[in-house]
């Protein structure tokens, strides 16, 4: 299984994860028998990492040992991305972008981006683009790629408003390939619409 890295750093927000996590390693019904992907966590350090929330988890890789194959790097948003900590997440992200990784990028992480130059080249949303531009300042160029969605996937950068933890999971599961483009269509929909309304569409 290739693995799906996710940037944790102290009060993350842990809300922006499960739609992306959960479908990576089961489908509607149950687990999957030969899931495509892991889910493995990165930190500052093998320290617990604690959430927005108060709940802790537990780290499988540091900024200094993560692997050198995996499938995307998805930066999760919370308090600290303006911190030291941030900072030495720039050489990881610079480096999945070379090997062509996906990278995802969600609330205030997806404005840390801007900060680094990192959406310079490609469209791109986040929490509006007066945060982009006031967390980027002269980093930031770009402006005009710039889009007023929910979540944006371009040359395989993916970002999204913190709002939008089931688009931004989406976009990134389509560019997995983890299942058909219908399936993800389908699990989209089902949590949009919520159980009650999905039940009517799918009888009438």
């Amino acid at each position: 299984m290739k693995k799906v890295l996710y940037v944790l750093l102290p009060q993350f927000a842990e809300h922006e994860l499960p739609y992306l996590t959960q479908p990576l390693r089961s489908d509607a019904m149950a687990m999957k028998e030969d899931p495509k992907y892991e889910n493995k966590i990165v930190a500052e350090s093998m320290d617990p990492v604690e959430a927005i929330s108060g709940f802790r988890v537990l780290p499988d890789y540091t900024f200094n040992n993560i692997p050198d194959d995996y499938a995307a790097l998805v930066l999760i948003g919370g308090y600290s991305w303006k911190s030291e900590a941030a900072e030495r997440v720039a050489p990881l992200v610079a480096d999945a972008i070379s090997k062509g990784c996906i990278v995802g990028a969600i609330c205030n992480a997806a404005s840390w981006m801007a900060s680094k130059g990192f959406l310079n080249d490609v469209r791109h949303t986040g929490n509006g683009i007066e945060q982009l531009q006031l967390w980027g300042g002269e980093a930031y160029t770009n402006a005009a790629g710039y889009v007023n969605a929910q979540a944006v996937s371009d040359k395989n950068i993916v970002t999204a408003n913190g709002s939008a933890s089931l688009d931004f999971a989406c976009e990134i599961l389509t560019l997995l390939k983890n299942d058909e483009p219908k399936e993800i269509e389908m699990y989209k929909m089902f949590y949009k619409m919520g159980l009650v309304e999905f039940a009517k569409m799918a009888t009438s």
